[in-house]
């Protein structure tokens, strides 16, 4: 210092930290009455926006009442360089982490959104932070006098290095933004992997995608792995999909009536049972006649693929107790058997030649 501080000096600098801790308080309670009001509408950017000011706010009101509170005293000018430096670059943290937050906020809320369930997409959320911690970095290093040209240059030099020490952790990185980007496939929809494994996509990190099958077990597939499969997407163009139910009659059915019975019951079905689509007329079509009994299928539809067990499960139930009362007959396969006891000639010539000889 460059000379004794006074008592008047040191209440100024005392007041100065003192109004920076009020308007921080006063800026959080403000933030804090106005996240109640948000929360009753819709809109989710004004949510967004008060998260962002209820971060960065009180602790930069905090830290600018410091910086005003060390301007007033009498420092020397390396000790006041040194000060300045550290309160901007505790300012830019400060606002760097709340920016962070809020664009991860931000772009999870709208994945959730295009999905339309509780899925999330964390691969976006991080690379969003990352990308805002990485600007915040540069900014910090500038606002200390660090030159930032010479990193950037060596860090795209080094860039190249790692990328081809990380080619399979790279590939499942650009796979899952590939994947996500293409909004084929995203969290919360029910797929197909051509190697018979399907459930619902619960996340897709940068590395891997989760799928939650019906068992409620939890698979982790690699990016690269999912993207280079054939998928079957159940929820494209539309959630609902038909469900199809192989039955066979006796020949001697009135098919006329046979067919009439299997729509009442498939209806009954669609009103009744839940994951059914109950606005959908179901219908038969009679396909082959088999060995035993004339097939036919009934077409039903379930409101998403993990109902498909359910509706063809009530609808074989309830078909076979209607065919019984109706008596409808459902064939058992009959295969026939003929025996003849008639034996060749030639074999019997043989035969006899066989016993002569011994």
């Amino acid at each position: 210092m460059t000379r004794a501080i006074s008592l008047d000096l040191w209440i100024a600098a005392a007041t100065s930290l003192a109004f920076g801790v009020i308007v921080a308080l006063a800026a959080r309670a403000a933030v804090r009455r106005l996240r109640h009001r948000a929360e009753r509408t819709d809109w989710y950017l004004d949510d967004l926006v008060l998260n962002l000011l209820g971060s960065a706010v009180p602790w930069c009101a905090v830290l600018l009442g410091l910086w005003a509170a060390l301007f007033s005293l009498p420092l020397k000018h390396g000790w006041r360089v040194d000060s300045d430096h550290a309160l901007l670059g505790a300012i830019v943290i400060v606002i760097t982490i709340a920016v962070a937050r809020t664009a991860g906020a931000a772009v999870q809320s709208r994945a959730m959104a295009h999905s339309g369930t509780s899925g999330s997409a964390t691969i976006f959320v991080n690379i969003t932070r990352v990308i805002v911690f990485a600007l915040g970095l540069l900014l910090l290093l500038n606002s200390l006098g660090i030159a930032i040209t010479p990193l950037l240059t060596a860090l795209g030099v080094g860039g190249l290095a790692v990328a081809l020490a990380l080619q399979d952790t790279l590939s499942n990185l650009f796979a899952g933004v590939h994947i996500l980007a293409s909004h084929q496939i995203q969290p919360g929809s029910y797929i197909l992997l051509d190697n018979g494994m399907e459930g619902y996509i619960e996340d897709t990190n940068w590395r891997n995608t989760t799928i939650r099958q019906t068992s409620n077990n939890v698979v982790v597939v690699p990016n690269a792995t999912l993207a280079s499969s054939i998928v079957t997407n159940y929820h494209q163009p539309d959630q609902q999909m038909s469900v199809s139910v192989v039955v066979g009659v006796a020949y001697d059915s009135d098919l006329e009536r046979v067919e009439q019975v299997s729509i009442d019951v498939g209806r009954e079905v669609m009103r009744e049972v839940d994951g059914a689509v109950p606005d959908f007329e179901p219908f038969v079509r009679f396909t082959d006649f088999g060995d035993s009994s004339i097939n036919f299928s009934v077409s039903l539809r379930a409101a998403e693929a993990s109902k498909r067990g359910l509706v063809t499960h009530e609808f074989i139930k309830r078909l076979h107790r209607r065919y019984q009362a109706e008596e409808i007959d459902i064939p058992y396969p009959v295969i026939t058997l003929t025996h003849s006891d008639r034996v060749d000639s030639r074999e019997l010539a043989l035969a006899t030649a066989e016993r002569q000889l011994d």
